[in-house]
């Protein structure tokens, strides 16, 4: 399974988003230190993700980034080297 399909399940699974995208940006990170994933493949190591989820309204922005980073706590210590999160709740959208 890809990277950005075990992300999409697991914060489908956590928060019950009506948005969430999640776009691999690992194209545009070629020839970083962090482009290549631990067993030595390039690729699905620079993640894009905007989730919006009733599960963050009156939560702060670090307390959202919280959640959504230890659902991805494997994804995180593992194969993924960056992640930009925008985590919003649907009355901010």
């Amino acid at each position: 399974m890809r990277v950005a399909d075990r992300i999409h399940d697991k914060l489908t699974a956590a928060f019950a988003p009506s948005v969430l995208v999640v776009h691999d940006d690992s194209a545009n990170h070629a020839g970083h230190a962090g482009a290549t994933r631990d067993d030595g493949s390039k690729g699905e190591t620079h993640f894009r993700v905007r989730i919006v989820s009733e599960t963050f309204a009156g939560l702060s922005r670090v307390e959202r980034q919280r959640r959504v980073y230890a659902v991805l706590a494997d994804e995180m210590a593992g194969s993924v080297h960056a992640l930009s999160l925008t985590a919003l709740s649907p009355a901010e959208v």
